[in-house]
């Protein structure tokens, strides 16, 4: 874990995370990664029920201990009046306040951009939900799974004549929490370089999944086209595929650079394509993209995938495995960039995590304490707001805290 004293670029900066599960936090961690002092409000209890999601090591999920590194964990009741009062008063001397509840939430708890911003201007509020703060569906439940398939994700993935499949991961939530992180990061210039007030940054997961679908949108309002699943392949686009390989494995190649598909025909035996003035270019490609495949999985079915790599790597055609976790975990590119981390959780266990991304050369992020208990930090937040040490104990009673 860092110990550096060349300050983080968000040192400084004050973060309350009031979110749960997968969106909110996910961009609170980012900027508590970069120096951000995170402090995340858990409802008393069981808290977040990311602590109990997926695999566990003493009661805890391991996947809690990536997510909510570098925060600090205070419980309390929302629900409660009392509770919103000390949300307010944190709030106050916030920089920044993520949220990721249902629209309308906040607000029935008196803790809405209109009573926050009143009392502080500079505030930048990040509110991410399934549809939006507006619009005709904004009410409904959402999560990331649910966006994807509304930003046009999940029709396109799978193979052809298949029922649609999901991503193996929540893809829809991290995407949402990136815009969201740039978002706060551009309310935070705005507010310093152009003296500017706080203002809110509205994230719906679907609209974080759709600006990332590429021309999905135009090629159906210039041709009708509707993107269909394709399984392995990518449409419009020669040759990319996976292809079988010798020893039951399955090798990606791209070649569908100009140049790279001359290299990659040559490597693979078929110098007649790589001249075939019908090939030059991508969509004289695409037009016979099943001759082209048909050619390289003719070569790479003889081949183990070892030698396909260091082969393609000499010709300078881009290529890779299908990496598994095990595969992550014993690669030495991984290891040499730095992108595993092993920290010691607060139940003692040893654990390789992912490291921080983005890597900057001057100031970048780090992993300085591992992912807090339940509550652990309440008290002393408390105290810091100016809470009497009979005050906490009657919070703490009432079950507020």
């Amino acid at each position: 874990m860092r110990q550096s004293s060349t300050p983080l670029p968000l040192s400084g900066v004050k973060v309350v995370e009031l979110g749960q599960l997968i969106a909110g936090p996910f961009a609170a961690k980012m900027l508590a990664e970069f120096g951000a002092e995170v402090i995340k409000v858990e409802p008393p209890g069981e808290g977040d029920p990311l602590r109990k999601w997926r695999k566990l090591y003493q009661g805890t999920s391991v996947w809690w201990q990536v997510q909510s590194r570098n925060k600090q964990s205070i419980t309390l009741d929302l629900r409660h009046p009392e509770g919103q009062e000390v949300a307010g008063r944190l709030i106050r001397e916030a920089d920044v306040v993520i949220e990721n509840f249902r629209p309308g939430t906040l607000e029935a708890w008196g803790l809405g951009w209109e009573q926050l911003s009143a009392v502080n201007p500079g505030l930048v509020m990040l509110r991410l939900s399934g549809y939006g703060q507006t619009g005709p569906y904004r009410d409904r439940p959402g999560f990331g799974v649910i966006g994807e398939a509304m930003g046009g994700l999940r029709y396109i993935t799978g193979e052809p004549g298949r029922p649609p499949v999901r991503v193996g991961v929540s893809l829809g939530d991290s995407l949402a929490a990136l815009h969201g992180v740039i978002g706060v990061l551009l309310a935070l210039y705005h507010r310093k370089v152009n003296g500017g007030k706080g203002q809110v940054i509205d994230v719906a997961l679907y609209e974080a999944v759709f600006n990332v679908m590429e021309s999905l949108l135009p090629e159906y309002d210039a041709f009708g086209i509707v993107r269909e699943r394709t399984g392995s392949a990518l449409p419009g686009i020669a040759p990319t595929n996976a292809y079988p390989c010798q020893d039951g494995e399955y090798v990606l190649v791209a070649g569908n650079g100009d140049s790279i598909f001359k290299r990659l025909m040559e490597t693979v035996g078929r110098a007649d394509l790589a001249t075939d003035p019908e090939l030059l270019h991508n969509d004289g490609r695409v037009r016979r993209v099943e001759e082209i495949d048909a050619a390289i999985a003719a070569w790479t079915a003889s081949r183990g995938i070892d030698e396909i790599l260091e082969t393609m790597t000499q010709a300078k055609v881009p290529a890779g495995r299908i990496y598994s976790a095990k595969d992550i975990a014993e690669d030495p590119h991984y290891a040499a960039r730095g992108m595993i981390e092993q920290i010691l959780t607060r139940d003692g266990l040893t654990l390789n995590v992912p490291a921080v991304v983005p890597k900057l050369s001057e100031t970048p992020g780090s992993i300085r304490s591992a992912a807090p208990r339940l509550g652990e930090d309440t008290e002393a937040v408390l105290r810091r707001l100016g809470y009497s040490a009979e005050q906490i104990a009657a919070l703490r009673a009432a079950k507020v805290i």
